[in-house]
């Protein structure tokens, strides 16, 4: 069972998505979108977005972003400063600057223990615990950080970030 290691509340500025969306017609047989981030590694979507400036405040991870507007979205891309121009063959999602809590998620890639319903409800617990609420129309972000998702440590673990919009406050 994965666990959240590290809560915190977090600033980001007013910034861009550039990547693609998707809705619950994309997602796999199995209810996930692990077929779309395939895809991107395979045709080297990525590649196009890492020779660009990103914001520092995200490190330049892979960003798979979540929202509910009506229908479900997913995106999978990258922050950007806003109004930065959008490669040919991308969307974009223009996201006004916000505070997000943080829960850094340690647990087996692998076994999907790091993704879902459980995962996102142990966040929302871990964030009201320490006394911020959840944005009325929130968005939630699953932040690939590198090294932290990246290299696993000496029990073959990762961190993933995950992320939820704050009520200003």
């Amino acid at each position: 069972m994965a666990e959240v290691i590290k809560v915190y509340r977090e600033t980001l500025p007013a910034l861009r998505l550039i990547g693609k969306r998707y809705t619950d017609e994309d997602r796999s047989p199995e209810g996930g979108f692990g077929g779309k981030w395939g895809e991107w590694f395979q045709k080297g979507y990525f590649d196009s977005l890492q020779n660009m400036k990103s914001l520092p405040e995200v490190e330049g991870a892979y960003l798979g972003f979540m929202r509910c507007n009506g229908e479900f979205e997913y995106w999978i891309g990258m922050f950007f400063p806003e109004d930065t121009p959008v490669p040919e063959g991308y969307q974009y999602l223009d996201i006004p600057q916000g505070d997000v809590g943080t829960c850094w998620i340690h647990g087996y890639e692998d076994t999907g223990e790091l993704y879902g319903q459980e995962a996102h409800n142990v966040c929302i617990s871990k964030i009201e615990e320490k006394g911020w609420h959840v944005s009325e129309n929130p968005w939630f972000l699953e932040r690939y950080n590198c090294p932290r998702f990246t290299a696993p440590d000496e029990q073959g673990k990762v961190i993933l970030d995950y992320c939820i919009l704050l009520k200003d406050e």
